[in-house]
């Protein structure tokens, strides 16, 4: 089993997965190889069914259960060089709307977050449409305080793309890019080195905690709401996807779903 799991990570290595990726694949194929028991090797469709169905019973996701499925794919077809289709309908994703915070829940949010590097990091995280991963990964270099630009690079699915920040953190980036060198993470941690994610997000659940807000947002709500009040702003959609590095439209569309004029303006009869 370990021979391959190593294997499996040193091809996605070669492939140029993000280290997140490689993580979850050996993680789920070594779940899938302990519930084989033996006969790793051979393909059993009837076998990896069961495996999921299991996943499935156990309440798991949708994306997670897609996740198992793309990683034992991905074994089958690219270490074992098995060409048989692997036959199994991918399980659907949840319609859920996400989970947007107004304007003004935002900026109580902030307040309610003293440090002043914490306040910069979901203020900025918010303004440009950040993810977690993203935020704590910017570096000095990354940042045009002219233009009032972030150039992120080898974001999701290995792509760079440009997005905007707010004017209003201007003279605060300036400060900490004049004392730093261009390699140098905007966030850096007390010991050095970037933050972590999880940091960042108990950055934020702390502010959510001490706003009193009791809507089921996360770290990534930040990033919603930054794309709902664009398109509330009249932006264009097909900017705000370009903005989000969101590969197809659909998914930039659901945030048109959560802002719908027409629904809003609607009376109740009662």
């Amino acid at each position: 089993m370990q021979d391959y799991l190593k294997r499996t990570e040193e091809e996605l290595i070669l492939r140029n997965y993000s280290r997140k990726t490689i993580v979850s694949y050996v993680r789920c194929l070594k779940e899938f190889f302990q519930f084989l028991g033996y006969n790793f090797e051979i393909l059993d469709i009837n076998k990896i069914r069961q495996f999921l169905l299991e996943k499935q019973e156990k309440e798991y996701a949708s994306q997670t259960i897609n996740l198992y499925l793309n990683a034992i794919k991905f074994f089958y077809r690219d270490i074992i060089k098995n060409n048989q289709k692997i036959d199994l309908k991918f399980a659907k994703r949840s319609k859920k709307l996400p989970v947007i915070l107004s304007y003004e829940e935002i900026q109580i949010i902030i307040n309610c977050t003293i440090n002043q590097k914490h306040k910069l990091l979901l203020s900025l995280a918010y303004s440009a449409g950040l993810r977690v991963s993203e935020v704590i990964n910017l570096q000095v270099q990354d940042i045009n305080l002219e233009e009032l630009t972030i150039h992120l690079k080898n974001a999701k699915g290995k792509k760079d793309r440009i997005t905007v920040f707010s004017k209003k953190l201007q003279n605060e980036l300036r400060e900490i890019i004049i004392l730093r060198n261009n390699d140098e993470y905007i966030f850096s941690s007390e010991r050095g080195g970037k933050l972590t994610e999880r940091t960042a997000q108990l950055i934020f659940e702390n502010g959510l905690r001490k706003a009193n807000i009791k809507k089921k947002a996360t770290f990534h709500s930040l990033r919603h709401s930054f794309a709902t009040h664009l398109l509330e702003h009249g932006v264009d959609v097909r900017h705000i996807q370009e903005l989000l590095g969101h590969q197809n439209i659909r998914t930039t569309q659901i945030y048109t779903q959560v802002t719908n004029p027409s629904l809003k303006s609607i009376t109740s009869p009662w």
